[in-house]
């Protein structure tokens, strides 16, 4: 497995040497789409409204402020706003874990300390977690900015890139969805305080399996002996110059008829 980043994690004026690498890998099952009649691929085109092909050449980015109206950003301006690429992973707070929504939290990736710089890694991370505490940082990953959380994990410091803020939709949005001023008596209460607690377990991750993926793919497998050949459509020929094919051509009929000439009076 390749590294995605390669950096300094830094926290006061400590910095360390790390790798980033994907913690996850999701699975999941795509299908393409084939013409029926001869299962060919389906290929897509990209149009405009008036049903004409447009060229790569021929696209720019618009943003939609209204019906019929665009800003149209080139990447010009794209360009000078990107943050720059960095490489430093800086730790600007420490805060509880029980302190961070779970909604903040997207993708997942270890760090990994680099050649020489074990001691310093293995140092942050006994001490964070004896500290109990998630390690806030800013860092750009692949020309955008993202906002951190790191915390250890089996050994190992993890990152969690996380939604900001203003990215967190709030429950008051959906207020008009949710039960409002319910009653509810003290026997229904009980009884759903039973259930709960006959079902409090510990969290074992490797029990809950994706039962439609594992469907999937023995459904594909089962299939396999009875896989269709798609037909490929025939790569474009070598480019022939019409006129001296023309003359090539009409060469090898004056060949021919001398030939045959030369039969009937030999």
């Amino acid at each position: 497995m390749r590294p995605i980043w390669k950096g300094m994690l830094s926290f006061g004026l400590v910095n360390v040497p790390v790798a980033l690498y994907p913690a996850t890998k999701k699975k999941t099952i795509s299908f393409n789409q084939l013409r029926k009649s001869d299962y060919s691929r389906i290929n897509y085109k990209k149009v405009g409204t008036d049903g004409a092909e447009v060229r790569t050449d021929e696209i720019v980015k618009g943003y939609q402020i209204s019906p019929d109206r665009y800003v149209i950003i080139e990447d010009s301006d794209i360009n000078a706003i990107t943050p720059a690429a960095s490489r430093v992973i800086e730790i600007n707070d420490f805060v509880k874990l029980d302190q961070i929504d779970p909604r903040h939290y997207d993708a997942s990736y270890y760090l990994v300390p680099e050649t020489g710089a074990g001691k310093a890694y293995a140092l942050l991370l006994q001490a964070m977690g004896e500290a109990n505490v998630v390690g806030i940082a800013k860092f750009v990953l692949r020309s955008k900015e993202y906002l951190a959380a790191i915390r250890p994990a089996e050994g190992a410091l993890t990152l969690s890139t996380m939604l900001f803020a203003d990215e967190i939709v709030p429950a008051a949005a959906l207020e008009t969805y949710l039960p409002g001023d319910i009653k509810l008596s003290d026997k229904e209460l009980n009884m759903a305080r039973q259930l709960i607690a006959s079902l409090i377990t510990n969290f074992e991750p490797e029990k809950y399996e994706n039962e439609y993926y594992k469907a999937v793919t023995k459904l594909i497998d089962s299939k396999a002996e009875t896989a269709i050949g798609t037909k490929q459509a025939e790569p474009p020929g070598k480019v022939i110059d019409i006129m001296a094919a023309l003359e090539a051509s009409i060469a090898a009929i004056k060949a021919q008829e001398k030939s045959k000439r030369k039969k009937k009076t030999g």
